[in-house]
């Protein structure tokens, strides 16, 4: 199997300059108020042109579900989000409501077959105790991460204590309109592991 014709898996979230990605309490996300700009719209907007598959926790599911569904703010982003195929990873979820989703209860099992079956980039929106998981297995291939310009002092952090260093190979770092920054890095796991699977 060609590396290069199986899908990436993409982690994209948006965290404070000291690691959070939400406050103190559950979708406290006030650090988005630093970095949304016109840069970062046009980002969002690139994720629906290109991803094949969206895919979230059952909270993150949960919370974007009840926005999205209603959404006027943003018809664009809307359309994608409510359009696109998404999965939710979850064991006790019996069915999943909005359109386009299916439930997973053996995430890392069909994130695996959906990669290597797959040619267009899966995003994992959110979703930090998600994330944990998929790196822990290796499937994260980039993650994609916008620096908001704030210190928060407190909250969730987007990435957990972990045994061991998790090497990554940074992309690229851009400036964003509002003073903020995405960086783009690769995991170093995920390369070898899909070499493992094309050999």
């Amino acid at each position: 199997m060609r590396l290069d014709t199986m899908a990436k898996l993409i982690v994209w979230n948006v965290i404070s300059l000291d690691g959070y990605f939400e406050g103190t309490q559950p979708w406290n996300l006030a650090l988005h108020e630093y970095i949304w700009g016109e840069d970062l719209r046009e980002l969002s907007l690139s994720f629906g042109e290109n991803l094949g598959l969206l895919v979230f926790g059952r909270v993150t599911y949960e919370g974007m579900a009840a926005h999205w569904q209603s959404a006027t703010d943003d018809p664009e982003i809307a359309a994608y989000m409510n359009s696109a195929p998404k999965l939710v990873a979850s064991r006790t979820l019996a069915e999943a409501t909005w359109q386009n989703t299916e439930v997973a209860s053996d995430i890392v099992g069909e994130l695996t077959r959906r990669k290597q079956e797959g040619e267009r980039p899966i995003y994992v929106f959110g979703s930090a105790e998600l994330t944990d998981a998929l790196l822990e297995a290796g499937l994260v291939d980039e993650l994609l991460v916008g620096v908001s310009p704030v210190i928060l002092g407190a909250g969730n952090p987007l990435f957990k204590p972990a045994d061991q260093p998790r090497p990554l190979t940074l992309l690229d770092a851009r400036p964003l309109d509002t003073g903020a920054r995405s960086c783009g890095m690769r995991s170093r796991a995920a390369r070898a592991r899909r070499s493992s699977i094309a050999s």
